[in-house]
């Protein structure tokens, strides 16, 4: 939990796959769902900034660039965001490794168990637990099977996703 006693800012960016809320500290996501999934984003300001204030404001200028050039096609610009989410040590490095995925590829949750030397199930739980979707892509990891699973966005915006980044969907 960070200590600072600056407001945090929460805005909305309005995107071709729905409304996504993006909270930011300074120029850096700490949070970033989309906005039909208020309930996440309510826990985890709770859980991990209870003693921070939280105002709506305006979203960076260039952290609006940057989704803006990813909706366009630029499927990897995601990747230069400043982000910062709290979580416990092996979540953050399941979180760091989502960034490793190419867009338009897709890794199992085995996959990604082999590389981190877990089980697929812990990578599954923390991907769950991701608290800045599409910058740290946990949508790009699917079922041993090719199936589209487990996606806190809801499995018809995983697969938008996916095919907006070029993936061929079974």
């Amino acid at each position: 939990m960070t200590k600072h006693n600056s407001p945090l800012i929460k805005s909305v960016y309005t995107s071709p796959a729905g409304d996504i809320t993006i909270i930011t500290e300074d120029d850096t996501v700490i949070i970033c769902e989309f906005s039909d999934r208020d309930t996440r984003i309510i826990r985890q300001l709770e859980r991990f900034y209870p003693e921070r204030i939280v105002i709506d404001g305006p979203l960076p200028s260039t952290i609006k660039i940057i989704f803006d050039r990813y909706f366009e096609g630029e499927t990897n610009s995601l990747n230069t965001l400043k982000s910062a989410p709290v979580g416990t040590p092996f979540e953050q490095s399941v979180w760091k490794e989502l960034q490793t995925i190419p867009a338009g590829t897709t890794w199992s949750y085995g996959e990604l168990a082999k590389r981190l030397g877990s089980a697929p199930r812990a990578i599954g739980r923390a991907n769950g637990r991701n608290p800045v979707c599409l910058i740290h892509p946990c949508h790009r990891v699917i079922g041993a099977d090719g199936s589209l699973t487990g996606y806190a966005g809801g499995l018809e915006r995983k697969e938008w996703l996916l095919k907006h980044e070029g993936c061929t969907i079974k």
